[in-house]
């Protein structure tokens, strides 16, 4: 609550003081129409194209951030995740690949580790959707603009969302003649090239070709593996070309083709063991047990995983060393490295033929992005993806947008109709086996849950057991007795086949969908009066994917496991036992069972939507507006066999039926909001207060085996805190569901421009993201997964309630030979939330302040720069994402505080970057 205040406190100073505002430098137009809407418009406007009319940002009647080039360039930003220092309701962030992007706008986002499912936050390219966020990790090249829009989008653009649309636009060719080229050299030997060249081929034809290569060393080192060609790791390797045809024979037509192709050769992506302080300090070093009669948590003085994984070459500690000295382990053998290619074609041609202007954009795309690990994330070699060709994610994406628009009644009526059609296939291929220590750990956490004492294991011995160790389970010692009766040669036999659980598992697993969706949309705009405008909108979806699978895997313990095993399953003294030693055999559905399916399934779905804006402007300077929305963002498949057979398919037979267990419904959202824009020659000011209720929000979930996929809903019922047990079996609804997330608070953005070459920038974003009670898995009230607990009533993960920004630029001229300063500086400081879908206290992230800054002298005309640079200066040591180490123990310390069960699970993260500094010299002509 202090944090709250504090953050009120500093974002109502930043609005009301020439301190802080927000910068929003004018651009050059596009077009004709741009242009004229330039010349309007307020010194501190932006021209954007967020309703497709090139209008002053002060007259859209939407919640929209737009950022310059020239602002992303002075943040040191070149790619989308650049974005989160000036926008402060995005939050963009990268996990356990560079193809795994996700963007949340308000609280809401989707997490991209599964790539069945799309983003909640679409980005568009020159026009172009891009079906996952991870493409907008690539540099980006000469951008002209960037739009954030927030709230449901699907009446203005190509492809429905759900919480908000990414639209870049990038620089296209000039019929003036013109180069620009820059150079960067920073810490961790960072050097980037990047150069631009344009201008006339004929009167009528124009090029543009940019290009950019980027190479540095990784910011993990590598202790396991410090003298080979992976030393470090999260390094960058990649270079991008993109080239532009722009055809002008008229006024009338215009024709734009853009080509473009990227490529990354990078070691991506290394986490560490991670302890917060609400969960560990020096008298907490162990696993957690609730033994006492109060409730309170009793701690050991060690942690049985850790102790394991020591005797078996891990270089874990507990509690984690300092995660920030970011030292990664691989197993010999394994590595992070991948090859990721991103490449394609647009043709966007727009047609004035008087009283309408038809748009048309065509574009084909593929991407491809491997997919090798050593995903156990320590130098046990526990799990692992290998560099054979046969892991990786591949989408190849046809779209078609046409757009009509004009205006009729003399300009009380702006119109606009649009269709859009996509097709696309998306191809995983998976290869995640076992890991050639996976059986002998494994075995080892068995014994050591029957009992604790070391004495008894042996990690080299069948089974993790020591001569003492066997002979006390079967009861061989003087005046012993077998541990479990005459099942004991069961267990016995079925710990040691665990043992045997090496390098097996997915030899090749192929997910194919196939998804085709077409849409027909409108969007109108009633000019009422002068100053009052309704704004009537609507959007017709039809959505068909196609699913199928085929699998390879050489794991033919698990069949065995489960025939020996699965009749003692219900022995109330021995169930949990042997379900514990048959899951870790066949965790993730990993059985040579599969070989024999061809799981097949396919889902249709129709959903109209829209939006209705009423805007009212009562002076030239003020334009105050309220909204309704209706989102949606399409269902699918998760692409994970570990979904097949439901819940307990790990212990039961499978068959192709299966398939339709792994669909997912879609996302959907009513939002609501009023907001209001004042803008004068040297202050503007942007306020919006919303609320956004998601139906079925689609919640990607990693439990440390596993994927878990499931729509939040809210039972109308009360389910007697039936959401919040233990208990897979409790906790459905009966009755009717309605919206189990919503999203509520306000933005709040402002600009100050005191002198002509000064310019301050704030922007506060309050959000309330949370879900609600009673909550439930599916629309259909499907049981809410036990690991998902502590969700009821809880903020959503990477959901900050408040969030800061400001910046402060000052170009001076130098005296009067034409010479410029340049003196940028920009922060973010965000509250705490949690990094992980289930809200485990061990994923916490307390509150941070993020500043870059940069320093530089210009030539006349700006036609060379020399800057000095620094992102994240002050070395702030924060998280992106922390996860349940795969494998390596069971339970949050949560879990013991309600439910009286062990909690040794261990836990890494994905953090973000340190502190990185470096010098660019550019010049044009």
């Amino acid at each position: 609550m202090k944090q709250s205040a504090w953050l009120l406190s500093v974002a109502l100073c930043a609005i009301t003081s020439p301190a802080f505002a927000q910068e929003a430098t004018s651009i050059a137009a596009t077009d004709t129409a741009a242009a004229a809407a330039d010349s309007a418009m307020n010194a501190g406007d932006i021209v954007v194209t967020a309703t497709r009319r090139a209008s002053p940002l002060s007259d859209v009647p939407i919640a929209v951030s737009a950022v310059t080039a020239e602002t992303l360039q002075n943040s040191g930003g070149t790619d989308i995740r650049s974005l989160n220092q000036l926008a402060p309701s995005l939050l963009v962030s990268s996990t356990g690949s560079e193809a795994n992007g996700s963007a949340r706008i308000r609280g809401i986002g989707t997490v991209g580790d599964n790539p069945g499912l799309e983003s909640s936050v679409a980005v568009f390219i020159d026009g172009v959707y891009r079906s996952r966020t991870g493409v907008g990790l690539n540099e980006l090249g000469e951008v002209e603009r960037v739009e954030v829009l927030r709230g449901p989008q699907g009446t203005l653009f190509g492809r429905n969302a759900s919480a908000g649309l990414i639209n870049i636009v990038t620089k296209k060719p000039s019929f003036d003649f013109g180069a620009t080229g820059e150079l960067t050299y920073g810490n961790y030997d960072f050097i980037r090239g990047a150069f631009g060249v344009t201008g006339p081929i004929t009167e009528a034809l124009a090029f543009r070709l940019d290009g950019v290569y980027v190479k540095r060393d990784g910011f993990y080192r590598n202790v396991t593996q410090a003298g080979g060609s992976e030393a470090r790791v999260n390094d960058r390797d990649r270079y991008f070309l993109r080239g532009q045809l722009l055809f002008e024979p008229n006024d009338d037509l215009s024709v734009r083709l853009i080509g473009d192709y990227t490529k990354r050769d990078e070691s991506c992506c290394g986490a560490v063991y991670v302890a917060t302080k609400e969960t560990f300090d020096a008298t907490r070093t162990g696993e957690a047990a609730n033994t006492n009669p109060d409730g309170n948590v009793t701690l050991s003085p060690t942690n049985r995983i850790v102790d394991i994984l020591r005797r078996a070459g891990g270089q874990v500690t507990y509690p984690p060393q300092n995660p920030y000295r970011r030292q990664v382990e691989i197993s010999p053998g394994r590595t992070f490295r991948n090859e990721t290619e991103d490449y394609g074609g647009s043709a966007e041609v727009n047609w004035d033929f008087g009283g309408a202007t038809l748009t048309s954009i065509t574009a084909y795309r593929q991407y491809k992005a491997g997919g090798a690990g050593d995903v156990d994330y320590s130098a046990v070699d526990l799990t692992y993806r290998a560099d054979d060709g046969n892991s990786f994610r591949q989408f190849k994406t046809f779209t078609q947008e046409l757009r009509l628009q004009g205006s009729l009644f003399e300009d009380k009526l702006d119109w606009l109709i649009g269709g859009f059609y996509t097709n696309e296939k998306l191809r995983v291929h998976d290869n995640i086996k076992f890991g050639s220590q996976y059986g002998a750990f494994a075995a080892c956490r068995i014994v050591a849950t029957i009992n604790p004492n070391a004495a008894l294991q042996n990690a080299a011995n069948p089974g993790c057991l020591s001569a003492g160790g066997r002979a006390t389970l079967l009861g061989q010692l003087p005046g012993g007795t077998p541990a479990f009766g005459a099942a004991t040669p069961l267990v016995v036999a079925g710990i040691d086949r665990l043992s045997t659980v090496n390098n097996v598992g997915d030899q090749l697993a192929i997910y194919r969908q196939d998804s085709e969706n077409f849409a027909a949309f409108t969007h109108n705009i009633f000019n009422i009066t002068d100053t009052l405008s309704l704004t009537l909108g609507a959007r017709y979806t039809h959505e068909k994917k196609d699913f199928s699978a085929s699998f390879n895997n050489n794991n033919t313990i698990c069949p065995v496991q489960q025939a020996a095993l699965g009749p003692l399953l219900a022995n109330p003294a021995l169930g949990a036992l042997v379900g514990g030693i048959v899951t870790l055999t066949c965790t993730g559905n990993s059985s040579s069972q599969l070989n024999t399916l061809n799981p097949t399934s396919s889902r249709e779905e129709d959903e109209v939507t829209g939006t209705a804006v009423l805007s009212w402007k009562p002076s030239p300077r003020l334009l105050t507006y309220a909204s309704y929305s209706k989102g949606y963002k399409a269902g699918g498949f998760n692409l994970d066999r570990s979904d097949l057979g439901g819940p307990n398919g790990v212990f039961g037979p499978r068959s192709n039926a299966d398939a339709a267990g792994l669909q997912f419904e879609p996302e959907k959202v009513d939002a609501y909001e009023i907001g209001l824009k004042y803008s004068t020659r040297q202050f503007n000011l942007n306020v919006a207060a919303f609320r956004q209720d998601f139906k079925t929000f689609q919640l990607n979930t990693f439990n440390g085996s596993i994927f878990i996929v499931q729509n939040i809903a809210s039972c109308s019922d009360d389910l007697g805190g039936a959401d919040r047990d233990a208990s897979l079996a409790t906790g459905a609804c009966t009755g009717k569901t309605k919206p189990g997330v919503r999203s509520q608070g306000v933005e709040i953005e402002a600009a100050v421009y005191p002198a002509r070459n000064v310019a301050f920038t704030a922007g506060y974003t309050y959000t309330d993201t949370s879900y609600r009670k009673n909550l439930v898995g599916s629309s259909q009230g499907e049981a809410l997964s036990p690991a998902l607990f502590l969700l009821p009533g809880s903020q959503l993960s990477n959901a900050p309630k408040s969030v800061v920004t400001a910046s402060f630029t000052y170009t001076p001229d130098l005296g009067a030979s034409g010479l410029s300063g340049l003196l940028y500086i920009d922060g973010r400081n965000t509250s705490d939330f949690n990094t992980g879908s289930d809200l485990f206290p061990e994923k916490s992230q307390e509150a941070f302040t993020l500043v870059n800054a940069r320093v530089g002298i210009r030539g006349p005309d700006q036609r060379w720069a020399v800057e000095l640079w620094g992102q994240n200066i002050f070395d702030v040591n924060y998280q992106q994402v922390a996860f349940n180490t795969p494998f390596q123990g069971a339970g949050s310390i949560a879990q013991t505080q309600a439910f009286g069960t062990v909690a040794n699970q261990l836990f890494s993260s994905f953090l973000a970057e340190p502190r990185t500094y470096g010098v660019t010299v550019r010049g044009r002509f």
